[in-house]
């Protein structure tokens, strides 16, 4: 556990997360129940999710709010197809992390009072990730990066977002950065295509193999691409060849998200090699 101080707001007030995933919900869910995190998963449009964490390692654990979302997303996005960005608030700071892939996450802050605290060309690598508009939205990004008296933290985020909806992303009312958790839960729940997220009981993950979905297909507790080709198994390897790092520099830093995301490596990982191993393609 940290030995850094939760960042908590004024007045008792709590700091708060999103993630948002350019994919469908089935496709992020079954990575997402590896964080061993309650969470609820909703779309945010077309071609986003948005997973609403119920905050334990920094309401409770102590953990500071911005890594343990970098480090999440990081896991989240490791051998997926699809980008996560982690938008993320407390009462000194907010700012975001956009992981994809084996890439390094990349991210920006601002201080409560909206002073950019970030480098300008995270922005310009942000933007050429998510392949957003080289003109008319690296414009709008850059805008986040100079100073202005009447822009607060929370206000740089909407910012943000507000050139995501060219992206597709669509955020309900009321699930938006700055609001409190509690809010951010219940516009959640509220949605009807909502549904929770939760660490799966092992026994369950094993009655969930080929045998257990239509066509041979792995059930929904295994997370793609356990399909059980070399192709399957070489990412595994990777996937474990990464968590041991992350997961050294973890301890090493006392840091509770970075410890979770190679932990997720290593069980995403060792899962689905042992998986295609006992379950070959024919």
């Amino acid at each position: 556990m940290s030995t850094e101080p939760a960042r908590t707001g004024p007045a008792g007030a709590a700091p708060g997360a999103l993630l948002l995933c350019r994919a469908a919900p089935e496709s992020v869910a079954p990575a997402a129940r590896l964080l061993r995190e309650r969470m609820l998963l909703a779309r945010a449009g077309d071609d986003w999710c948005a997973l609403v964490p119920e905050g334990k390692p920094w309401l409770h654990g102590g953990e500071p709010v911005d890594q343990v979302l970098t480090g999440w997303a990081a896991a989240l996005a490791v051998g997926a197809s699809w980008p996560v960005l982690a938008l993320w608030w407390d009462a000194d700071h907010a700012g975001f992390t956009l992981a994809s892939g084996f890439r390094r996450p990349v991210g920006y802050v601002w201080l409560a009072n909206g002073t950019p605290a970030g480098e300008d060309e995270a922005m310009r690598t942000f933007a050429a990730r998510l392949g957003l508009d080289p003109v008319l939205d690296v414009q709008s990004l850059d805008e986040l990066t100079k100073p202005d008296a009447e822009a607060d933290a929370r206000a740089r985020l909407h910012g943000l977002l507000a050139v995501l909806t060219r992206a597709g992303v669509s955020l309900s009312a009321g699930l938006t950065p700055g609001e409190p958790p509690e809010l951010l839960r219940e516009t959640a729940l509220g949605r009807p295509d909502a549904h929770a997220v939760e660490w799966p009981d092992p026994g369950e993950v094993l009655r969930t193999g080929p045998g257990a979905a239509a066509g041979g297909r792995p059930g929904p507790y295994v997370p793609w691409p356990w399909t059980g080709g070399p192709q399957a198994r070489t990412l595994a390897l990777a996937q474990m060849a990464a968590g041991i790092p992350v997961t050294v520099w973890g301890l090493r830093r006392r840091s509770g998200g970075w410890i979770t995301a190679g932990a997720l490596l290593l069980a995403h990982g060792a899962l689905g090699f042992f998986y295609g191993l006992a379950h070959p393609l024919d």
